[in-house]
């Protein structure tokens, strides 16, 4: 139960972090297209009528949040390294070795969101857009990495289907990262990034109910009893037609999620324009007209008659 309670909690986080981060991409690229460049977080910007002091504490709302998450998700990875249950996989404990390498990398997360509200609100730490990036990416690599050395770790099969898609997602994140550091008028992928976020949060989501969550685990596929507190690899499908059923429906999953992703892209594209107004495509002037340049002429030999009778 705490298990599915902290992936609907990851799931949140992320997919609420994804959403503001497309909706301000977005706002501030429809705002002013020539101007745009890639931002690390998207300060809140408070109403005309609020005092200073309200609108300075709105300012860092979305990094303050990120660190409490964060923390949150910390502290959770390291208090299950220590849990006794071992997985069925000889006599070594696996899942306390990737609890501590994902604690690892929330923490670098952290520092990360720490740093960057220091070199916000202070002149301490000067931090540029193209490093956050960069680093940002070195530590979505890393988490890809955790994550497919997990998948190969498993016993359980689903649960390495399930870190083995979020590897991917994760090493998305990292190239799109990458991707801003080198070009940060990239709105595009600046957009990517946060519909990558919605879609690790869904992923999240999606794990934690086909893992823990006897209603939505596939037929054939049971969680194993003698790991009482549902550590990862507590699910399992015994027979060979069983598991290719449930990797196969994981597939099928993953796809609805994206398309799902792509639909909510495009919906807040679409809200946020509205909303804000946005020109059309090309915003070229209008090409002259037969009559238009006509007039045109006659005015020119119009001011050409009259300075020759001036002269």
């Amino acid at each position: 139960m705490a298990a599915l309670i902290y992936q609907i909690f990851s799931s949140s986080a992320l997919i609420s972090m994804g959403l503001y981060h497309l909706i301000s991409t977005t706002r501030n690229h429809i705002k002013s297209p020539r101007d745009y460049f890639a931002k690390p977080y998207h300060p809140l910007s408070a109403s005309s009528s609020s005092s200073s002091s309200s609108s300075s504490r709105l300012k860092h709302l979305q990094l303050y949040l990120v660190i409490i998450c964060l923390l949150i998700a910390f502290v959770h990875q390291t208090l299950i390294s220590t849990d006794s249950d071992p997985l069925l996989k000889g006599r070594t404990p696996v899942h306390r070795f990737t609890s501590l390498q994902s604690a690892g990398v929330l923490f670098l997360f952290l520092i990360l969101s720490l740093s960057l509200l220091i070199s916000d609100s202070t002149s301490l730490l000067p931090f540029p857009p193209d490093l956050f990036f960069g680093l940002a990416s070195a530590i979505f690599f890393l988490q890809y990495s955790i994550s497919s050395t997990a998948a190969s770790l498993q016993t359980s099969d689903l649960q390495a289907k399930c870190d083995s898609v979020s590897a991917r997602i994760s090493a998305l994140s990292a190239l799109l990262c990458l991707s801003l550091a080198c070009h940060p008028r990239l709105f595009v992928a600046d957009l990517a990034l946060g519909a990558s976020l919605c879609l690790q949060g869904l992923w999240v989501l999606q794990t934690g109910l086909s893992l823990y969550v006897d209603a939505f685990i596939p037929e054939g596929c049971h969680k194993l009893l003698d790991v009482v507190r549902g550590v990862d690899g507590s699910t399992k499908c015994d027979l060979d037609d069983s598991k290719l059923r449930a990797v196969a429906i994981l597939d099928l999953m993953f796809v609805i999620h994206v398309v799902f992703v792509v639909l909510v892209v495009m919906l807040t594209y679409a809200v946020v324009a509205k909303t804000v107004g946005i020109r059309r495509f090309g915003s070229y002037e209008a090409l002259p007209t037969v009559a238009s340049a006509a007039a045109a002429d006659s005015n020119h030999i119009q001011m050409k008659a009259m300075t020759g009778t001036q002269a």
